[in-house]
């Protein structure tokens, strides 16, 4: 097993960011990330972006030793980028590893709390909007009632206690993705993130919920879309019944 880049010192974590066309975002990224917890190591994957994202992500690694870049060809979904950045991580010798968006709706003000969690005897720790404390900004009333009643749906079919199922700012403990068969994943979006708090669950391992304000994207553009909200809702089912 190799070790990580040790230019900074012994990293804390590791904090994998799938992007697609995020020119905009990932330097301001970067830095706010870098402001907040700067003992850790960021690995960008980027899926082939037609807006040279990744192109600047490999400027910004040759400068940073903190940065790493993994380049797949094309588009090939949010789901498959986490699982190529977790089979990094495990080859390596990262005791923690995020996942988070590259478009500030999760704030890097949170990931002290999130590391703190699970630094402090947590598995794996989940970005909840819809605790106390939590929230989002920015949304319109469709939007929140999709969100919520596809949390609350998750929850009634797989009999979890967990408030925010759908979303996607986690710290793992390196272990539960070493007990997970990443090869047995197959969803994506937000059928992705319920699927891996219910391995982990169904695994043993201890969940908590961390407080998070959600505010919606500033630049760049969403990629949700009505396929994932259906492959979501199937997904659940199946997990179900086969996990």
């Amino acid at each position: 097993m190799s070790s990580p880049d040790q230019t900074h010192g012994a990293p804390r974590a590791l904090i994998i960011v799938p992007t697609y066309n995020e020119l905009e975002n990932l330097p301001l990224l970067v830095e706010a990330i870098f402001d907040v917890v700067p003992d850790v190591h960021l690995l960008v994957v980027d899926d082939g972006s037609p807006d040279g994202t990744g192109e600047l992500a490999d400027r910004i690694a040759a400068a940073d030793g903190r940065v790493h870049v993994l380049h797949r060809a094309g588009k090939q979904g949010l789901g498959t980028a986490y699982i190529a950045g977790f089979r990094w991580a495990l080859e390596r010798d990262y005791p923690y590893v995020f996942e988070m968006d590259a478009d500030f709706s999760h704030q890097p003000r949170y990931l002290p709390d999130l590391l703190g969690a699970v630094e402090g005897g947590a598995d794996l720790a989940l970005g909840t909007r819809y605790i106390r404390g939590g929230g989002t900004e920015g949304w319109g009333p469709l939007r929140q009632l999709i969100s919520r009643g596809g949390n609350l749906y998750a929850r009634g079919v797989l009999w979890l206690p967990f408030h925010d199922l759908t979303g996607g700012f986690k710290c793992f403990r390196r272990e539960v993705l070493e007990a997970i068969d990443l090869s047995d994943i197959r969803s994506e979006g937000y059928a992705f993130q319920i699927e891996l708090t219910y391995r982990a669950r169904k695994a043993g391992f201890r969940i908590v919920e961390v407080p998070i304000v959600f505010p919606d994207r500033t630049r760049g553009e969403s990629k949700m879309s009505g396929r994932i909200v259906r492959e979501a809702m199937i997904n659940v089912v199946r997990l179900r019944f086969e996990v």
